[in-house]
């Protein structure tokens, strides 16, 4: 095995050695009698640098898409306050989602633009671990604003109170008891031909709006409703309602809000919403191809199937899939960031008597962090990678581009729960508080697991698409004869395995719905459940694998293409071992390749371990971020000065 042999650019390695790459030294001047240099070339990037391009500089609008929110989280307003309470930190959220319009200059822009609308997420996310601006902000731009924007109406309706945060838009779907199955929600908005108007009624508590942010916290509220449209005394299936909640003075009439308890890693005015027959103008149904009235006060509609108007109002829940990615790969980078560099400065006892070393000297620390890093770069390059084909996707291709979008969001978040958890594990106790900018994190993304779709829901959906209609692409792999472990080092190789599990699962899957219970539908599917969400699995992870290859591809510095290569040879490895047995079983691996991946992988981690600074520094955290955590700014903020309060 061949160890990396790039430097980190000025950073303490785990031996304590400063070293700095040639290409960083200061250049020589001229030689006396010589005239000096007119203009000087620009100094080679670092490899921090080459990376932190290939994360964020895509299509060339690094500045345009990532710098105004990383320039808006430095400001000393979204440092974490301490003391506040619980009802102080909602109205914060809403204070700080002030802030961010004040920046967007053009919301129905920033609403119409996946990219700039994800990075949003992606930097909003890592403000008190998570907190509540991500939330209320993906609420007001996608959510609300966005199904406005997606049911045009020609500019006749005037969304400045909206876009200027007069009013905060909130969006109301899920019920009480209908959370996976909105499809079956019972709000009705009964339509009144003599009065030209919607009434809009809660049935019985079941029908009650769950979670959603509609207390009077924040000022002025709209919600964008679900319900389920009566025409004509038939019900055409469910439409969206843009319904006024509260005014000036507090909640409009027949509008009833109950708060709901805190809950942790997102504080937001989470509360059950009913409507006691409100009364809606006809404009207020959000119309457009799936359902509209004519002149005449007649609905039309050219789709005769109910499910899918539904998914035609609900359409910009795919979006709101890539903002919770987006979120995730944001939390998962800013939690690695800290570990990284408290596990720098954390000195512990070293193998002789006396001795003091970094913790991120031990495998047994710094390997777990490598393989959470690794997993973080894949992370973001398979979202980039989605985000980019839901910006140009067709009607024809739209269907795909939705499922990758679901697959990706359910692997980033879950990949995502475990990165929290494993960084907030390596700092001990010191991880336990919030001003340390992790103990937030793995609550705020469990919220990113449920919203927009349940991860298991939505998977369950892509693996019975995949299942009975489609092919994943990993039976098609070319074959190749399994060898020595040399090939394990070749990361082309290391793909060609994973898809070829892909394709073992997605045939065992097949076979087991062929011998499930003839005439038992769900009986069939429980029986290819299990391999087919496995197959999932290894879909979205092959499916990481080609966005990192793709950007190991583009890497024009020799320093971070070994670095990028090197971890998604890491990443490659780690998501092989749960496979070696099918793989070995069909002959794609050899016993020797077998016995040899442990051995290959730990050589990978040593060949990465001294350059984990280069690699967290590339997620470019502003450093005023940083400095306000106490863990990760090397002292120069202690912890007891965060508490708020003198004992």
């Amino acid at each position: 095995m061949v160890l990396l042999t790039v430097q980190p650019e000025n950073h303490s390695t785990a031996s304590g050695v400063r070293l700095v790459l040639p290409e960083q030294r200061r250049p020589e001047g001229p030689r006396l009698g010589e005239p000096a240099p007119s203009r000087l070339a620009p100094p080679a990037p670092t490899p921090a640098q080459e990376l932190a391009r290939l994360i964020f500089d895509q299509d060339g609008e690094r500045h345009r898409v990532h710098a105004p929110w990383r320039r808006l989280i430095a400001d000393e307003t979204f440092r974490h306050r301490a003391g506040l309470s619980p009802a102080e930190q909602v109205a914060q959220s809403y204070e700080r989602l002030r802030l961010v319009n004040d920046t967007v200059g053009d919301a129905e822009r920033l609403a119409r633009d996946p990219h700039l609308l994800t990075s949003l997420h992606e930097w909003a996310a890592i403000v008190d671990g998570g907190g509540g601006l991500c939330t209320v902000a993906s609420i007001h731009y996608n959510l609300f604003l966005g199904s406005l924007l997606d049911h045009g109406d020609d500019g006749r309706r005037d969304l400045t109170p909206f876009t200027s945060l007069r009013r905060t838009g909130t969006f109301l779907c899920t019920e009480l008891e209908h959370g996976n199955d909105s499809f079956a929600l019972q709000t009705t908005a009964e339509f009144d031909p003599d009065a030209g108007e919607f009434v809009l009624h809660t049935p019985h508590p079941g029908a009650q709006k769950f979670m959603p942010n509609t207390s009077t916290t924040g000022g002025p509220k709209s919600a964008v409703v679900a319900a389920r449209l009566i025409a004509d005394g038939r019900d055409q299936g469910v439409f969206l309602f843009l319904t006024p909640l509260s005014d000036e003075r507090g909640l409009l009439p027949g509008v009833r809000v109950r708060r709901l308890p805190v809950r942790p890693g997102a504080p937001v005015d989470h509360c059950l919403t009913a409507f006691d027959r409100v009364r809606l103008p006809r404009e207020a149904l959000l119309e457009a191809e799936h359902g509209r009235f004519d002149d005449s006060g007649a609905f039309t509609s050219t789709l005769g199937n109910h499910r899918k108007r539904f998914l035609c109002s609900i359409q910009r829940v795919t979006v709101g899939k890539l903002c919770m990615s987006a979120a995730a790969v944001g939390a998962s980078r800013a939690a690695l960031s800290v570990a990284v560099r408290y596990g720098e400065r954390r000195q512990v006892s070293g193998p002789r008597v006396g001795d003091r070393i970094p913790v991120n000297s031990y495998r047994t620390h710094h390997g777990r962090l490598l393989k959470a890093l690794s997993t973080a770069y894949g992370m973001t390059f398979l979202h980039r990678a989605v985000t980019a084909r839901w910006a140009r996707h067709t009607d024809a291709d739209r269907a795909d581009v939705e499922r990758e979008a679901a697959v990706a969001k359910g692997w980033i978040t879950w990949q995502a729960r475990g990165i929290a958890a494993e960084c907030r594990e390596r700092c001990g106790a010191q991880g336990l508080f919030a001003v340390n900018g992790l103990a937030g994190f793995p609550d705020y993304i469990e919220g990113t697991i449920t919203a927009e779709g349940d991860n298991l829901v939505i998977w369950a959906k892509a693996a019975a698409e995949l299942v009975f209609d489609g092919d994943t692409g990993g039976r098609e792999a070319p074959t190749a004869p399994a060898g020595d472990a040399d090939q394990l080092d070749d990361v082309r190789f290391l793909r060609h395995l994973l898809a070829r599990a892909e394709g073992i699962w997605q045939t065992r899957a097949r076979a087991s719905l062929r011998r499930g219970p003839s005439k038992d539908p769900v009986g069939r599917w429980n029986n290819a459940s299990s391999a087919a969400l496995e197959m999932v699995s290894v879909h979205a992870a092959v499916r990481a694998a080609d966005a990192y290859l793709d950007a190991v591809d583009r890497a024009a510095q020799s320093g971070a293409r070994e670095l990028l290569d090197g971890l998604c040879r890491l990443f490659l490895l780690t998501q092989l071992g749960p496979h070696t047995g099918d793989l070995l079983a069909d002959g794609h691996m050899s016993i020797e390749q077998v016995h040899a991946l442990p051995l290959v992988l730990d050589g990978v981690v040593a060949g990465l371990a001294p350059h984990m600074m280069t690699l967290v520094d590339a997620f470019d955290l502003p450093e005023a971020y940083l400095a306000g955590v106490p863990i990760a700014n090397g002292d120069s903020l202690p912890l007891a000065d965060c508490a708020g309060t003198v004992g």
